[in-house]
């Protein structure tokens, strides 16, 4: 199935977004298991460096669109934007990050072009020669298949995590300056000031290393020998709903449906059984190792290794030996 796969990259403050980096690792993934070209798209003003990093990767193109109505995210330029250039490209798939912005963006896009959208998806498959995403549904209880039966191309946002960044491909891509019209655009908004929502506190998503807590601590008391181990390793410290419903830990540092998405090299599980609810927001570190003292806890089936035992025991015997 021939075609075009194109993945818009998001960026702020002179970087790009996580997100997007995901976004592209998968584009690289269908384009292998389809034989379509990847390209992606670039919308700002100044963008040559964000461009030049994007065209290490294994593309085939970067487009780049810039215009002053660009340099700030206008939800109604950035669409006629995109717009202007899927239709003048037609390719088969836009890709993008699962990120607030692109919430808003992606169904504008959707809309104006009158073509299918799926949201917050964790992957996909071939059946039949035919494009399936899927996306959780019920809470993230049932992975569902979904098909998209309109004319390509398809909007597809992707979950934070779904894709490990580790999985992108270097590559060398050219870079394409685009011209678009926004003159028509009316302009709705102004932006004052970009305040930056984690700002103070702890943004787990930018952690290689993450020590995570569950009930199985007990107490709040008992949060030393988790925090001796997080500085052990130089690590964040992450929570279980039932750790930070109990005021035990900052509700930022909740992991999960309810929490962050996290994908760092290195996930170490205290105390945590594995609920459905918490795994989704943790299930694609690196490396899961689990300690907990109920061999049968769920949280064994998604671990890379599985320490049955005391926590109470294994944590600070951990520990010291990082420290020796």
């Amino acid at each position: 199935m021939p075609g075009k796969i194109y993945v818009l990259i998001d960026h702020g403050q002179g970087k790009i977004r996580g997100g997007s980096w995901e976004a592209l690792a998968l584009g690289q993934q269908i384009a292998s298991g389809t034989g379509k070209t990847l390209h992606a798209v670039l919308l700002g003003q100044q963008t040559a460096d964000l461009a030049g990093q994007v065209a290490g990767k294994r593309v085939d193109s970067v487009i780049t669109a810039q215009d002053d109505r660009l340099a700030e995210y206008d939800p109604d330029a950035y669409t006629a934007a995109l717009q202007q250039i899927v239709q003048a490209d037609t390719p088969d798939l836009l890709l993008m990050a699962h990120i607030y912005q692109n919430i808003d963006l992606a169904p504008k896009v959707a809309a104006a072009l009158g073509r299918g959208l799926v949201t917050d998806c964790i992957g996909y498959r071939l059946n039949e020669g035919q494009l399936v995403f899927v996306r959780q549904m019920f809470r993230n209880k049932l992975n569902a298949d979904i098909k998209i039966h309109s004319e390509p191309p398809w909007i597809i946002t992707l979950q934070a995590g779904a894709v490990p960044i580790d999985d992108l491909e270097e590559g060398s891509g050219t870079v394409e300056s685009r011209s678009v019209d926004l003159s028509s655009v009316p302009e709705n908004r102004v932006q004052l000031e970009a305040i930056q929502a984690m700002k103070g506190k702890v943004d787990l998503n930018k952690a290689d290393v993450i020590v995570g807590v569950g009930r199985g601590i007990k107490k709040a008391d008992n949060l030393k020998i988790i925090e001796d181990l997080a500085q052990a390793l130089n690590a964040e410290i992450g929570a279980s709903r039932p750790v930070v419903d109990n005021d035990w830990l900052e509700r930022e540092r909740q992991i999960g449906s309810s929490g962050q998405t996290v994908s760092p090299k290195l996930y170490i599980g205290c105390g945590i059984s594995g609920a459905i609810q918490h795994v989704v927001g943790m299930k694609s570190a690196n490396c899961i190792v689990a300690i907990n003292s109920d061999a049968n806890a769920p949280i064994f089936n998604i671990a890379t290794y599985g320490i049955v035992g005391d926590l109470f025991e294994i944590v600070p015997s951990l520990t010291k030996k990082l420290r020796e």
